[in-house]
Formats: C-alpha cells, structure tokens, sequence
C-alpha cells in the first residue's frame, strides 16, 4: 500500500541494509525524500539512495555515527540542508546483539546496547524535536523488538536496552502529543535480512514453525508499518508498539 508522503523529509538511520533499506525504499517509494543514513557501508547505502532516486524519489546517503552527539547534530543539520526539516524519523541504528550468559555479563555490555536503543534515540530525537514543535508535526518511529516479550535467555543485555527503548516511546508519546507529534514503536519478528545470513537453518525453521501464521516475515513488511505509522492514517495513534511478527506475540 502506498501513502503519500510526497511533501516529508524522512531520515532513517541504520539504512544500508537489511531492514533500515527496506524502510528507507518504502519511504521514498511513498514520496517521502529520504536521507538515508550509515556509518560503516557507505556503498550499500549509496545504492539504496541510488534505488530510491531512480524510482523517481529523492535521497541521499549520509554518514552518521547515531551514538556521537556532534555527529547526529551535523547528520540532522545535512538533511535539512538537503531536504528541509525533517517529518519523520526512524530510528533502526543497531550494532552487535551478542548472546552474553548472565556469568559473563558485564556493564559495558549493557551499556554498548543502550548506546544504540537509549542514547541514539535522545540524541536525534532532541535533534529534530525544535522544527516538528514549531510546525506542530511529526513522527518518531523507534525500531524495537519481540524479544522483550519473549524474554530470550541469555540476551538479557539486548533485551533491557529494548524495553528501555519501549519506555522513551511511551513517555515522549505523552510528552508530545499535544505538539501533533506522534510516537511509536515497530517490533519485529525475526525477519532474516544480511544479518542473519550465517544463521543456522534448523533455528530459522524451528522460529517459523512456532509463529501462528506459520513463517517468518520480511523485510517488506516491517517497512509497510513504518510508512503506515509515519503517514496521515496514523495521525491518532501514538504511544503504541506495533508488534509485525505473525502473532508470535500478544501483549
């Protein structure tokens, strides 16, 4: 399905591949202009830039590492450069989700998760927050994760930094309603993008087995609800995790 989004400056971070391209493509594909942001893979986010631009969309790639506050300022400040001032940000930006045992946690490990759902979140939320307020619009769309409700062992340290995320969702959604500006969360399944590429096939078999829809989702569809949740159909909701995962889940 497609919105219009011809008239939004969208900036979404973590977009050089596996669900962040996919998000940044759907967005362009509705009209939105997409900066479409990276840190470590500049060629793959130039080709999703390139993809959108040849669909007739406008987007460029821009270097960003989303845990730096100088960097994040400057990222905002290119965009709107580029674009103008952004409608709509989705924050995906993730690094390594190591399986840690509870012996073997430490602080530091918390802390590299939360880096990512916590601090990157703050950082570009304050970033973009002053022009959504002045023009009484936006739409902040945070990247979550099934995990919190399955309480997956021996990932307590991805896990709390998600339920941590979910947290800044709910309280900003209330902070900003009465600016116009909606706030939500989309959690995925497992959706096996390049990430998972080295996966064992017997575990993606054994997840998708266990989804009450029978398979595991894609890439397409985590997108679909980001440009729903960032379009003018999603105006009234807000403070809500929209979990797109098959039913693996009810909360």
């Amino acid at each position: 399905m497609n919105h219009d989004l011809s008239k939004r400056v969208a900036l979404v971070t973590g977009a050089s591949r596996g669900l962040g391209a996919a998000m940044a493509r759907k967005l362009g594909a509705c009209g939105a202009a997409v900066a479409v942001n990276y840190f470590g893979s500049p060629d793959k986010a130039r080709r999703v830039a390139d993809e959108i631009n040849r669909g007739g969309g406008r987007a460029e790639a821009i270097k960003a590492d989303v845990r730096d506050e100088a960097e994040v300022e400057r990222l905002v400040r290119d965009t709107q450069q580029r674009f103008g001032p952004i409608d709509i940000l989705v924050v995906n930006a993730t690094g390594p989700q190591p399986f840690i045992k509870l012996e073997e946690l430490t602080w530091r490990t918390c802390l590299d998760q939360l880096e990512f759902f916590v601090k990157s979140p703050v950082l570009l939320a304050k970033a973009v927050l002053g022009p959504m307020k002045q023009r009484r619009y936006g739409r902040i769309i945070n990247i979550g994760s099934e995990v919190l409700e399955r309480g997956v062992p021996e990932f307590s340290n991805y896990v709390s930094a998600k339920g941590a995320q979910l947290g800044l969702t709910r309280s900003w959604a209330m902070e900003l309603a009465k600016h116009n500006i909606t706030v939500n969360l989309v959690a995925p399944g497992w959706i096996p993008t390049e990430r998972h590429v080295n996966d064992p096939q017997e575990s993606k078999d054994a997840y998708a087995k266990a989804v009450p829809m029978g398979h595991m989702g894609t890439d397409d569809d985590i997108a679909e609800a980001v440009a729903f949740l960032a379009s003018d159909a999603a105006k009234f909701i807000t403070g809500q995790k929209i979990s797109v995962n098959g039913g693996n889940t009810l909360h």
